[in-house]
C-alpha cells in the first residue's frame, strides 16, 4: 500500500506536467516538466524525499525491463538501421564530440568563475 502512494506522487507529478504543457501549449516534454516539478517540490522541502526513495529505488532497480520493447522494436527495423548505419555512426561521434567538448568548456568557465 504504500508503494502506491509513492506511485501516486511521481504520477501526480507527471500529470502536472501533462497539465502544464496543456495549459502553456509548450512543445517541451511533459514528463520532463513534472520531474522539475517534483525536484523543486523535493528542494523546497514540500515533499519529503522518504515519499519518494521507495518507488524510485524500486524503479532504478528494475530500469532494465523498460529497455526491452525498444530493443525488440529496433530488431524488427534492423534492415533500414543498417541501410542508414553511416549516418547513423556519423551522428553519433560527432554529437559525443560536441558534448565532450561543451561540457569541458562549461567546466572551464565555472571554475574560472570560482576562482
Amino acid at each position: 500500500m504504500i508503494l502506491a502512494r509513492y506511485c501516486a506522487i511521481i504520477l501526480g507529478f507527471l500529470a502536472l506536467g501533462e497539465l502544464v504543457v496543456f495549459l502553456t501549449g509548450t512543445k517541451f516534454p511533459s514528463s520532463l516538466i513534472g520531474m522539475f516539478l517534483l525536484t523543486f517540490a523535493l528542494h523546497k522541502k514540500w515533499i519529503k524525499l522518504e515519499w519518494v526513495k521507495g518507488i524510485s529505488d524500486f524503479l532504478l532497480g528494475n530500469l532494465g525491463l523498460f529497455f526491452i520493447p525498444v530493443c525488440v522494436a529496433i530488431m524488427l527495423y534492423f534492415d533500414l538501421l543498417w541501410d542508414n548505419i553511416i549516418p547513423i555512426m556519423v551522428s553519433i561521434i560527432i554529437s559525443s564530440a560536441l558534448v565532450i567538448l561543451v561540457t569541458g568548456k562549461v567546466y572551464q568557465f565555472i571554475r574560472k568563475k570560482l576562482k
